[in-house]
């Protein structure tokens, strides 16, 4: 055999090796990347049916004990005897207690563990083995650990959704007292997913849930009374309630800054949706980086403020978020050393609380003339961190921050003029400052603001003033993280995960997740609700956001009335939605259709000049309308020509044999005639 094809040979050989090396690697991940999860949805099949075994177990028991009842109260039993029962009982209880304390213990045990992980955790297969522990904690009876696995279940969690084992969950902990499954029960109860549609039934869950303590059936109650979905519309039960959440989300943004949560709307372009603006992509990302780590000192600073609280999309990352800030501080930064004051303020992993620090990092700022600086030397002063309380220096700092248009300064006057903190009680001042603050949308200036409508504190008392500032605040809630995970599975193409946390955020009131669980359910992709009940459903959210301010909500309604999609065909209700659209939002797609609708008569009288005008207005608000009312007017025009043409030659007939008969049959003539002599005339005149 030739050198040459025995190299040929070994070659080949060992390109198929490594190819089959790779192959067994690619499937080795796999499997690892699904064991988790098959792990996961084992253990609450195991789970389930211990659970169903459990309760036959306990019926047994509770049968052999009436038995024995019914005997002791047939029979008289000796002393000796009863107190020999009684002795071997007390035994059996304490025996009872102990091993229920024990299992008890390791279920707490492994759930806190859970809890660990999942805080810990960035990536996906670090979460999935949280949800390990959740299942073998659930195993062993802890009832937040099967809150967290009912959740998985239904909100369908690293692709294990199970909406009939998370029912079974929900039900065995609402009658162990859950408020969460009370809250998770109304809601599908609400929907009609994996339940009968109930909304009284969803109500009651609701109530029992707010009564346990659930801050989502809270908000979800004040939705409902706010707008009168199912119940008496009420302000101020509606008040009452979103008060309750908002104090919860007051407290919590006292202890830390909110975190923002961004919320993409489906219903935009796909093409704007796959580079949405909310959400940075990690192309983007990678560039930044590459900016960053090249000097640009406006992103370094961009970069850490985005991992500071993760925002974009990116996970909070505090070691990142301050090696961006320092290196955009050695450069001179004010905004960057202002950060790290703030950073060292807080405290957290990467920069441990140093009040010392802080001082040293907010003067640098603030030397520049920073207003992050200068509301940060405030704050220390404020509450005397490091250096001794001074409201009066505090008041200086806070002004000058405020003065340059620093929202949390202004909100921080707001406060001093309304607690009276080392000035006097200013209502007036305190709303201004407040109002001035929630402009910028500081969370806290618009929670006190709401407070001063409620109470009639400085303004005069208004409950739907206070209702809707109250809840803005509520929407700031944790729960609001969903948005992302629910963007995050619609563009996974996990589209029933996607709609039951959309539809969940749409029964609190979020007008995003409304019309993006409509625009799920018109797309009839979902597979968790019954088609037939999609566009009707799809049609009430679709209304529920309109309500809110949605014009693109308005202009659907308009669009379902027309077609008849959810309900009966209706021109004239359409026409009316479409009117408000384009009147009260200035819609060019709602004047486009109304223009259509007056062109021919459709639900309103017709009208060709409105028509024309509403064609003409609708190129006018919106570039992207020039080429479908371009068609539309050139359409129209053509066919109001001819009928003009036909009309033209009709009437004209019509004239010719009423002249036949009233001039004879030589009219024309007599006509041609009298046209010469008036010409003639003119001309004599002219000339003359």
């Amino acid at each position: 055999i030739p050198p040459l094809m025995i190299a040929v040979s070994l070659v080949i050989f060992m390109l198929i090796f490594i190819k089959y090396i790779e192959a067994e690697r690619h499937n080795k991940k796999q499997k690892q990347r699904n064991v988790t999860t098959q792990i996961s949805v084992n253990k609450i099949k195991q789970f389930l049916s211990y659970i169903l075994e459990r309760r036959k177990l306990v019926k047994v028991i509770n049968k052999r004990e009436n038995l024995l009842e019914k005997k002791k109260n047939q029979h008289k039993l000796r002393i000796k005897e009863i107190r020999n029962k009684d002795i071997s009982k007390r035994n059996k209880n304490y025996l009872k207690k102990r091993a229920k304390k024990n299992f008890t213990a390791e279920g707490d045990q492994l759930f806190k563990m859970g809890i660990k992980i999942l805080q810990q955790s960035k990536g996906q297969r670090q979460k999935a083995q949280a949800y390990i522990f959740f299942a073998k904690a659930a195993d062993l009876g802890n009832l937040k650990a099967m809150e967290k696995m009912a959740d998985a279940l239904l909100f369908g969690n690293f692709g294990m959704q199970n909406i009939t084992a998370a029912i079974q969950l929900y039900e065995l902990l609402a009658k162990e007292g859950s408020y969460k499954a009370q809250n998770a029960l109304g809601f599908l109860s609400s929907y009609g997913i994996g339940m009968e549609y109930n909304q009284a039934k969803a109500l009651i869950y609701y109530t029992f849930g707010s009564a346990g303590g659930s801050m989502m059936s809270q908000m979800i109650l004040g939705y409902r009374y706010l707008s009168g979905i199912n119940v008496l519309q009420n302000c101020e039960v509606a008040l009452y309630h979103y008060k309750k959440v908002a104090d919860y989300i007051a407290d919590k943004l006292e202890k830390s800054e909110g975190i923002p949560v961004e919320k993409v709307r489906l219903t935009e372009r796909p093409e704007n949706l796959s580079s949405n603006s909310e959400i940075l992509d990690w192309d983007i990302y990678q560039y930044y980086k590459f900016l960053a780590e090249r000097g640009d000192v406006q992103i370094q600073v961009s970069l850490g403020q985005l991992h500071l609280i993760g925002r974009k999309g990116l996970d909070q990352d505090y070691y990142k978020a301050l090696y961006y800030f320092l290196k955009a501080a050695k450069a001179g930064s004010a905004n960057a050393m202002a950060f790290i004051g703030k950073m060292y303020l807080e405290g957290n992993d990467a920069a441990p609380q140093n009040n010392a620090t802080a001082f040293k990092y907010f003067s640098m700022a603030a030397n520049k003339g920073n207003a992050i600086g200068l509301h940060g030397l405030g704050l220390l002063y404020f509450y005397g961190k490091g250096v001794p309380v001074n409201y009066g220096e505090a008041l200086k700092y806070f002004q000058k921050a405020a003065e340059k248009g620093w929202p949390n300064a202004q909100f921080q006057l707001g406060f001093m003029y309304y607690s009276g903190s080392g000035v006097w009680k200013d209502y007036k001042l305190a709303f201004k400052y407040f109002y001035l603050a929630s402009q910028s949308g500081q969370p806290l200036a618009i929670y006190y603001l709401a407070e001063m409508y409620a109470t009639g504190a400085g303004v005069l008392r208004s409950c739907r003033t206070a209702v809707e500032l109250y809840k803005g605040v509520c929407e700031l809630g944790h729960w609001a993280e969903k948005f992302l995970t629910a963007y995050f599975a619609y563009k996974d193409g996990d589209i029933d995960s996607s709609l039951v946390q959309y539809a969940l955020l749409a029964e609190m009131g979020y007008e995003v997740a409304q019309s993006n669980s409509a625009f799920i359910l018109e797309s009839k992709k979902a597979k968790i609700i019954e088609k037939e009940k999609m566009y009707p459903m799809a049609l009430l959210l679709w209304n529920r956001a309109a309500i809110q301010g949605n014009a693109f909500a308005r202009v659907k309604i308009g669009d379902y009335h027309y077609y008849g999609y959810g309900t009966k065909k209706d021109y004239q209700t359409a026409a009316t939605h479409y009117s408000i659209a384009a009147h009260k939002y200035q819609s060019a797609q709602a004047m486009f259709n109304l223009a259509y609708m007056y062109e021919h008569g459709l639900g309103t009288t017709k009208d060709i000049h409105l028509a024309r005008r509403l064609y003409d207005m609708a190129a006018q608000t919106s570039p992207d309308a020039h080429m479908p009312v371009f068609f539309a007017l050139v359409k129209l025009e053509t066919m109001h020509l001819l009928r003009d043409i036909l009309f033209f030659n009709f009437t004209m007939r019509w004239k010719w044999i009423k002249l036949d008969d009233a001039l004879g049959q030589y009219w024309d003539l007599f006509a041609i005639g009298l046209i010469v002599a008036m010409l003639i005339y003119l001309l004599r005149n002219r000339y003359g």
